[in-house]
């Protein structure tokens, strides 16, 4: 497939193929059971087959309310915590210009993001942005309790009434929530903002191809169509039918699970594109929330070549040898750039002058695989032609699809979360929030 590669081949100097295959028979039985619903977690697998079912009403409606709010406002914040802000995040980082801040507005508004931490001055900041200006509120919460999101919305939700009256604001915010409790339902009802549902079966990591990931890509302007296509076309590559050797997915996951085994630990995604760096983020939420637990998993972390092998770069290649690096590769680029020759050439770039800087890039690619391979670090390649929709989509699918079968194969629940409830307890305890009368008391007596 000319859009989508994956190459194991610089591993066998640690795992054999042989190793690896060794695991197909229970790659193969962990993907059935990621499509039966019949491992743990079942009641979170709406992800699995959900390119597929997405409805073109659905499409339809995710298009109209995007073109709507489009229509009204200069930005849209976007609300949310997590996989409730990742996906999207990462995607408007991949497609948009490098320089949107300074370049003047187009067709659609500016996607901002909210409720992703707690920081005073980024939210005194962006409430000093939005004063005055047209802007919109899109809010994603399962809950509407979730601290970060839910400061967030209140501060921003109180402004945008305070700037256009409330009648105005409710008509420029909407809930993506669940379909019948919690706090933000039980608002959205009573306000009568316009809302969508985020899937029950479908936990906020594996969300990005519902309307929590799919509405925010539709108001900056781009093509949930395409994207869900390049899902949909993963999901016919790695389904139970397509066999072992010739399923992306499995083999990443089976690649993985073997040199984890060798006691390869830490997996790094590389990439050599700018593009991409919040995809790394999306990726390490899926794996670190679905794999660590139980005292077992790979522990994900990232690089942006070539600026951290200015860095990272010396670790990686002459540190512990308990890591392993998967790359994201992007061979083609629509825009050109030449690097020009030096009558003087007092830098000595002259050998590469008249080469795009995408060739450079390349080069330094293949050459930092081969330094890594050489220094005892195992490389899997995650090849794309472009940073498009479509190739966005058939990523998307391919990691969760890989990640289901990877916390299958550590006999884990890759669907759950409890690890994250531990700081909210002790948070909630030290804010001495009603019902944690019990932990305040405690966690005083321990500082």
């Amino acid at each position: 497939m000319k859009n989508f590669r994956l190459d194991i081949s610089k591993i066998h100097n640690f795992v054999s193929k042989e190793e690896v295959f060794s695991f197909s028979e229970e790659a193969q039985k962990q993907l059935s059971s990621l499509h039966n619903k019949t491992g743990e977690g079942s009641d979170f697998l709406g992800w699995v087959d959900l390119p597929s079912q997405i409805s073109e009403n659905e499409i339809q409606s995710i298009e109209k309310c995007a073109n709507e709010l489009a229509n009204k406002v200069d930005f849209v914040v976007v609300i949310g915590i997590g996989g409730s802000y990742l996906g999207a995040k990462f995607f408007l980082e991949a497609m948009s210009s490098s320089f949107e801040w300074l370049e003047n507005k187009g067709k659609y508004p500016r996607v901002l993001f909210a409720g992703q931490n707690l920081v005073e001055e980024y939210i005194v900041e962006l409430s000093a942005l939005l004063k005055g200006k047209k802007f919109g509120i899109v809010v994603i919460s399962k809950s509407g309790t979730t601290t970060e999101p839910a400061v967030a919305f209140r501060i921003l939700k109180n402004q945008l009434e305070e700037q256009v009256g409330k009648d105005q604001a409710k008509e420029l915010i909407i809930a993506i929530t669940d379909a019948k409790k919690g706090a933000l339902r039980k608002l959205a009802n009573i306000e009568g903002y316009q809302s969508f549902v985020i899937p029950d079966d479908a936990g906020g990591r594996y969300s990005v191809l519902t309307p929590v990931g799919l509405l925010p890509i539709a108001i900056a302007g781009y093509s949930i169509r395409e994207f869900i296509n390049g899902a949909k076309k993963m999901e016919s590559l790695t389904s139970p039918e397509v066999s072992f050797e010739e399923n992306p997915a499995a083999i990443y996951a089976a690649t993985r699970h073997a040199l984890y085994l060798k006691g390869k630990k830490i997996e790094i995604l590389a990439n050599y594109h700018d593009k991409l760096v919040y995809l790394s983020e999306w990726w390490k939420q899926l794996y670190g929330e679905s794999e660590g637990k139980e005292n077992k998993g790979i522990f994900p972390a990232s690089v942006y070549f070539t600026a951290d092998l200015h860095s990272m770069g010396q670790y990686i290649q002459e540190g512990e040898r308990h890591i392993f690096e998967t790359v994201i590769s992007v061979t083609g680029s629509d825009k050109t750039m030449k690097i020009p020759s030096d009558i003087d050439n007092l830098d000595q770039l002259n050998y590469i002058a008249n080469k795009r800087i995408s060739e450079v890039n390349s080069k330094a690619e293949l050459g930092t695989m081969l330094a890594h391979v050489d220094g005892g670090v195992p490389n899997i390649r995650i090849e794309i032609d472009r940073i498009n929709e479509y190739n966005l989509g058939l990523l998307v699918y391919f990691f969760e699809k890989a990640c289901g079968i990877s916390g299958y194969l550590l006999n884990i629940n890759p669907f759950n979360q409890p690890g994250v409830e531990a700081y909210k307890t002790n948070m909630f305890a030290l804010l001495e929030k009603p019902g944690f009368e019990k932990e305040t008391e405690e966690i005083k007596k321990r500082l």
